[in-house]
């Protein structure tokens, strides 16, 4: 007896255990999906009709369309066998002779959807509400080309990428202070701890101004070192980083460092670092307006290290070669702006806000006036030299007088 209560005892305990991890895990990594693979068919033809001449209806297509308010974790839920078909063509018959078309099959994605086969093939993008794409034609429905007989739809495995969309993505090391910024900025709530990597997935803020004016931030999990080789968070964060507008560099004030067997790095190695992980992932992100933001200026000897730092940026070639070859960048970053601030106790941050505006109106004009340039250039190229009138000049008319006249 007092073995059996022992057995069921330590069987609950591992019950309990079991559970535990479970929700761990759960909290840990959240429901945040930003890659799903589908299996998409379209519909086959409709048969024709031999001695009437019918032709079959054509199968259904699959459409993968943009829509708000949809994740991609709501399509894993309501499709957990991730498999799309459209409708098959209808046959001719004498009732009638051209067979209507298969119904399509339509795949309701969230904005910023990246659609790629499995070799890595880029089939298109969904950058704005109700951009749509065709990722599986319907076959043809029976004709006299094919002696009546119809084709099957076509078959492909896609995957759905999400990149998130953000007027400023968040850039930092673990521990930088970004969540508390992100919360001290906007409204969102993001989990903070004293522990390195609280960040495990995207997070999207809303900064608000005065007059309604409405400024998308998106903290992002932290880098380490080697994320551009996928270590870490990697390509799960850096990928989400190519479709923000900027970039905010959050750099602690007093340095950063990973784990005890890690090197100590000071606030100026971090920004080297930070900029070469962009730099060894896709060059094209320094190409991005940058602000960097000096976090935890309330904590002691941060005046000083700021001065410091600032003495560095200001002479950032030279510094640089005080530091390992590693820790170089090819190229070094330019910041619009340099911001010191405590996320604690909400120094700096009025300015930050001003200056993150002010930047992204900068940003907005530039490219406008671009988009006019081109247009401009599109249409001086479309409009042929012939058709454009040309007034004869006084000289010219005043000589076309005189040869009538002689």
């Amino acid at each position: 007896m007092n073995v059996g209560r022992l057995y069921n005892y330590y069987h609950y305990l591992f019950l309990v255990h079991c559970r535990c991890r479970s929700y761990s895990r759960h909290l840990r990594y959240g429901n945040f999906v930003d890659n799903i693979r589908l299996y998409v068919r379209g519909g086959s033809g409709g048969m024709g009709l031999p001695r009437l001449g019918g032709f079959g209806g054509n199968g259904g297509d699959i459409w993968v369309v943009a829509k708000k308010d949809i994740t991609l974790k709501q399509i894993k839920d309501k499709h957990p066998n991730k498999r799309f078909t459209a409708g098959v063509g209808s046959n001719s018959s004498i009732h009638a002779l051209r067979g209507a078309k298969g119904e399509d099959s339509q795949v309701f994605a969230p904005v910023g959807i990246s659609v790629t086969t499995d070799d890595g093939r880029i089939l298109g993008e969904l950058n704005c509400e109700g951009d749509n794409l065709l990722v599986a034609k319907g076959g043809h429905g029976g004709s006299l080309h094919s002696g009546f007989l119809p084709s099957k739809g076509q078959t492909r495995q896609i995957r759905l990428d999400l990149k998130l969309i953000a007027d400023l993505g968040l850039v930092g090391f673990p521990n930088a202070g970004k969540s508390s910024l992100l919360t001290a900025l906007s409204h969102a709530k993001p989990r903070i701890a004293s522990y390195p990597f609280t960040t495990l997935r995207p997070e999207i803020g809303k900064v608000m101004y005065d007059d309604h004016k409405q400024v998308s931030v998106a903290d992002l999990p932290g880098l380490i070192e080697g994320a551009h080789v996928n270590k870490g968070m990697g390509h799960k964060f850096l990928k989400h980083v190519e479709r923000t507008k900027q970039l905010m560099f959050v750099v602690d004030i007093c340095g950063f460092q990973l784990a005890s067997n890690t090197p100590f790095r000071s606030a100026f190695e971090t920004v080297l670092l930070l900029n070469k992980e962009l730099e060894l992932y896709n060059e094209e992100l320094l190409g991005k307006p940058a602000i960097l933001v000096i976090n935890k200026m309330d904590l002691p000897e941060a005046q000083g290290r700021l001065r410091e730092l600032e003495t560095h940026l200001e002479n950032q070639e030279e510094s640089s070669h005080l530091f390992p070859e590693d820790v170089i960048p090819k190229s070094l970053m330019r910041f619009t702006h340099v911001v010191p601030v405590s996320a604690t106790t909400g120094l700096g941050l009025p300015l930050l806000k001003s200056l993150i505006r002010q930047s992204l109106e900068e940003q907005n004009i530039i490219e406008t006036d671009g988009q006019r340039s081109e247009r401009l250039l599109k249409l001086r190229r479309e409009i042929p030299t012939s058709s454009i009138p040309i007034k004869p000049s006084k000289t010219l008319a005043s000589s076309k007088l005189f040869l009538c006249l002689s």
